[in-house]
């Protein structure tokens, strides 16, 4: 198994954060937002805020078929670690 962050953000951005956080798995920058438009994940107006994405989990096999899919509603709408897990 393999886990990627893609943020869509700017480049500048992104190596900040990776520096200030030393997470342990691979960040993907999506400076073009193609991927979370693909995904539909992007929304260019929202109540939380203007051009972003929303929180989004997606499991995805090696055939690349989705195999478990959540897109939250708002900024703080995530799934629980429990749920995941389960999808696993």
């Amino acid at each position: 198994m393999q886990v990627v962050i893609v943020l869509p953000q700017r480049a500048e951005q992104v190596q900040r954060y990776v520096a200030e956080t030393a997470l342990p798995f691979e960040i993907l920058i999506d400076g073009t937002r193609q991927v979370a438009k693909a995904y539909g994940v992007w929304h260019r107006i929202g109540l939380d805020a203007w051009n972003i994405a929303r929180p989004a989990v997606f499991l995805i096999d090696r055939d690349r078929s989705i195999r478990y899919a959540f897109i939250g509603r708002s900024q703080r709408d995530f799934p629980g670690h429990d749920e995941i897990l389960r999808a696993i």
